[in-house]
């Protein structure tokens, strides 16, 4: 008996292609197994990690275990300093700021002068979406209660999310629902960098997206048009929202189509968008831009920080 293990980058194809062969009855555990060996080609792909950089303060936002952030502090800030929050993705289900954010950016944004905080919130299907926009709402209120203490300026807020995260904070930059129920508005969002999403438009992205990622996006957001629609950053862009968006993406097809249609429509609602067009394709593509975003090395780090100085500049 012949045994095939199914691992590594190289080995996707002919899973998947193994997979057809599967019959009709068991189409969702297939799926189910692509996604998983999707996962974990993405965790190999993104291993560094958050956790490792010394000098965070943990912060509970809420009563469940998932409520919570890590928090690192400016280096040399004069006085209150700029604040960036990070939400990671994981396809709304799965991921963790320990194992999510990348190592380079509790790094690089401390030493650039700005207080970096990177937070966990509660996942799908125990959660719904809306409840997690809410916790993305919930732990900036949280830290902006902490401001004094953390050398934080509440004017200067920056939310930045990759992935499902990328989602979470346009959905939050857009709808003003989820700022309002933790007491706060647009006016305390000084800006938003959704990084290399692609459900800014819910139903296009299930009628037109990845094949791969159908299961994940009818587990959160299910069927109902109406939902899908409250749940699409694209749907809120008419005025208002966030004074400012910075589009971060590779070259993945529906990322870059969801990416441009959100910019068109948050221009038209009255908002100043740039983007930021990168190399990078697939699955590598996508994981790389976050896992490098901080490396003074990497071109987005860059575009990035230039777009950060004009923002806390104003």
């Amino acid at each position: 008996m012949k045994r095939r293990i199914c691992a590594g980058v190289v080995m996707v194809a002919a899973c998947a292609a193994a997979s057809v062969l599967v019959p009709a009855p068991f189409a969702g555990a297939r799926e189910t197994m692509r996604e998983r060996l999707r996962d974990r080609i993405a965790e190999r792909l993104g291993a560094d990690n958050a956790a490792k950089v010394p000098g965070h303060e943990t912060i509970s936002y809420g009563r469940d275990p998932l409520q919570a952030l890590d928090v690192w502090r400016a280096k040399g800030a004069a006085g209150p300093a700029p604040l960036i929050v990070f939400v990671h993705g994981g396809g709304w289900k799965r991921g963790d700021k320990d194992n999510a954010t990348g190592r380079f950016k509790a790094v690089h944004y401390p030493g650039q002068g700005y207080v970096f905080a990177s937070i966990n919130y509660r996942l799908v299907p125990t959660a719904t979406v809306e409840q997690q926009a809410a916790d993305v709402a919930s732990a900036v209120r949280a830290l902006i209660d902490r401001a004094g203490s953390l050398g934080i300026d509440r004017r200067r807020i920056v939310l930045m999310g990759h992935s499902a995260g990328a989602h979470l904070v346009a959905l939050v930059g857009t709808d003003p629902r989820y700022l309002r129920g933790a007491g706060l508005s647009f006016a305390d969002i000084a800006g938003v960098i959704p990084i290399d999403g692609a459900a800014y438009d819910v139903a296009a992205q299930m009628q037109d997206g990845p094949p791969i990622m159908q299961q994940t996006y009818a587990q959160a957001f299910g069927t109902d048009p109406l939902r899908q629609k409250a749940l699409s950053p694209t749907q809120h862009a008419a005025a208002p929202n966030a004074r400012q968006f910075l589009l971060l993406y590779v070259q993945r097809a529906d990322g870059v189509r969801q990416a441009k249609a959100l910019g068109d429509a948050l221009e038209q609602g009255g908002s100043r968008v740039e983007h930021g067009s990168f190399p990078g394709e697939g699955l590598k593509g996508h994981a790389e831009i976050n896992r490098r975003l901080g490396d003074p090395a990497y071109a987005p780090t860059g575009f990035v920080d230039d777009w950060l100085r004009r923002v806390f500049a104003r």
